[in-house]
């Protein structure tokens, strides 16, 4: 994997790993990986808003508050508004029915582990997202999952190797 090939947009990587990473360091090839999916998502057809809904979601629903002040500022740069962010965070409607439905799939998906109903598809379907966009939904809630779970192991302290 190039340098080149590592998003700009690393949303919740601690400074330290990504630094490590970046300068060529300390890359194994699950983080390798990780990265590789994160820019293919980078180029998909989900709206970095969109990516910023999922973040938001995966985050809070994981207890990943350490990392949320870096998917605010994503959420930022990506003008996803201040009052959606509090919402989608709260799992409170935002006013925007297409967001609202992407983030009731999300949350179906976290918190439960049987099969996807048939009206819980419907909803997302008739929310626009296409099939393509669910397979993208569904690498982003596990690429954070990754990312929450390898920072709490790796903290922002622990030292190079």
């Amino acid at each position: 994997m190039s340098h080149s090939a590592i998003p700009n947009n690393m949303y919740c990587a601690s400074a330290g790993i990504y630094e490590r990473v970046k300068n060529g360091y300390f890359i194994p090839e699950s983080l390798a990986a990780m990265l590789e999916a994160q820019g293919i998502l980078n180029s998909g057809s989900l709206s970095q808003q969109d990516h910023q809904v999922i973040k938001l979601l995966v985050s809070e629903k994981s207890g990943c508050d350490g990392w949320m002040a870096a998917h605010n500022l994503d959420s930022d740069l990506t003008a996803l508004p201040v009052d959606a962010q509090g919402a989608i965070r709260a799992g409170q409607p935002t006013g925007d029915a297409r967001r609202d439905a992407l983030a009731r799939f999300v949350s179906h998906l976290q918190t439960t582990s049987d099969t996807m109903k048939e009206d819980e598809f419907n909803a997302i379907r008739a929310a626009g997202y296409t099939d393509a966009q669910l397979a993208e939904i569904s690498l982003t809630v596990a690429l954070d999952i990754f990312i929450n779970t390898f920072n709490r192991i790796i903290g922002d302290a622990r030292p190079a190797e």
